[in-house]
């Protein structure tokens, strides 16, 4: 029996004698109660469902983080290895990009920004997009996220739906396919050939297209081969992609800069009648050693680009501050500096030769 003083207090009566239609009150000793407590975990623990969605059991961890993660283990060991697993720079971050972003610490850029990017490193991006490559973008069409990877996964989650397939040239950056399945969506394949320096041929594309291919992928300068497409043959793969009305391509752009003589870079927007289904994908983590700072972009047609900032806004809210701070400073300050990158090119060939060459 409990009762209530005028002060709110409980108080507990517990019957001290058992007489008949008197009920009484048995403590069990603290032993016994811990063991039922034990007992009763163990159900609880047995009875966890510890499924993983399917989902997500279909997906294969990253091989190129699964490499590095083993390379910094063998350093930290003494080892001596040379890591070509994930796509860094030999370089440290240019000067100029550096003070920047010391410079927006000092300025107290540490706080929220907008879900999209700020509006200063948009605009920035319009400009570069205007001026370098020829494509015209509003603010509302760019969408500014945690690195190129996270841009490419959010396009794909948002436009692909179960069923629909994704097309993707080989050989390929080994995060494609599993982001499809995230998806849902199957990845296809496309064999290419040595012959024809790993570039996709319009007859190969002709021939798998079908009502389910919802996206081509296609990566130049490519990861992993180095290819660039000719202005030519994306002409004529465009031809074909226009006949499909549900077909998009994602043009991964990200090693723009990473590019010899007398290759040419041509974004796939820029093509006649591509620019609607194209989603453009770049960032400053290969050409400027940046990628640690994880700082990428999505420009497309707004509808697609505000699609994908809803998936941003519930898995990131917005990329660093101080990254974004940074580079609307700093965007136009270094375009001769991807040249630092070149230097190394015949040091790695020739090393390839000693190893490979026999």
């Amino acid at each position: 029996m409990v009762s209530f003083s005028s002060s709110s207090t409980p108080s507990f009566t517990v019957p001290t004698k058992t007489s008949p239609g008197t009920a009484s009150v048995s403590f069990p000793r603290a032993s016994e109660s811990r063991k039922r407590g034990a007992r009763m975990a163990t159900v609880r623990a047995e009875a966890v469902d510890a499924t993983i969605s399917p989902r997500v059991s279909a997906l294969r961890p990253s091989k190129t983080m699964a490499i590095t993660d083993q390379a910094t283990a063998l350093r930290q060991a003494g080892v001596p290895v040379i890591g070509l697993a994930a796509g860094e720079p030999d370089f440290d971050t240019p000067t100029v990009i550096a003070e920047a972003g010391m410079n927006a610490i000092r300025d107290g850029a540490t706080r929220y920004t907008p879900n999209a990017g700020t509006l200063e490193l948009r605009k920035a991006i319009c400009k570069k997009l205007q001026e370098e490559n020829g494509l015209s973008y509003t603010p509302d069409q760019v969408l500014v996220s945690n690195g190129a990877k996270q841009c490419i996964t959010q396009a794909v989650l948002a436009v692909c739906s179960p069923g629909d397939e994704v097309l993707i040239p080989a050989p390929y950056w080994v995060s494609y396919p599993e982001m499809a399945r995230l998806a849902g969506a199957t990845p296809v394949i496309l064999p290419t050939s040595i012959s024809d320096n790993y570039l996709l041929r319009p007859e190969s594309l002709a021939s798998v297209i079908n009502e389910n291919s919802r996206i081509l992928i296609l990566c130049s300068p490519s990861n992993p081969t180095g290819s660039v497409y000719p202005k030519e043959l994306l002409e004529e793969i465009a031809a074909i992609v226009r006949k499909y009305p549900r077909l998009l391509v994602l043009s991964d752009e990200i090693y723009e800069h990473i590019i010899y003589q007398p290759a040419k870079h041509t974004s796939f927007a820029s093509l006649p009648g591509m620019w609607e289904r194209t989603l453009t994908v770049n960032g400053f983590s290969k050409a400027f050693a940046m990628t640690g700072w994880r700082l990428g972009y999505l420009a497309a047609p707004k509808h697609f680009v505000s699609a994908c900032g809803k998936i941003q806004s519930q898995v990131a809210n917005h990329n660093s501050f101080l990254s974004l701070k940074m580079m609307s400073r700093s965007i136009f300050f270094f375009k001769n500096l991807p040249g630092q990158a070149l230097v190394s090119r015949p040091i790695l060939a020739d090393l390839i030769h000693t190893l490979f060459v026999f």
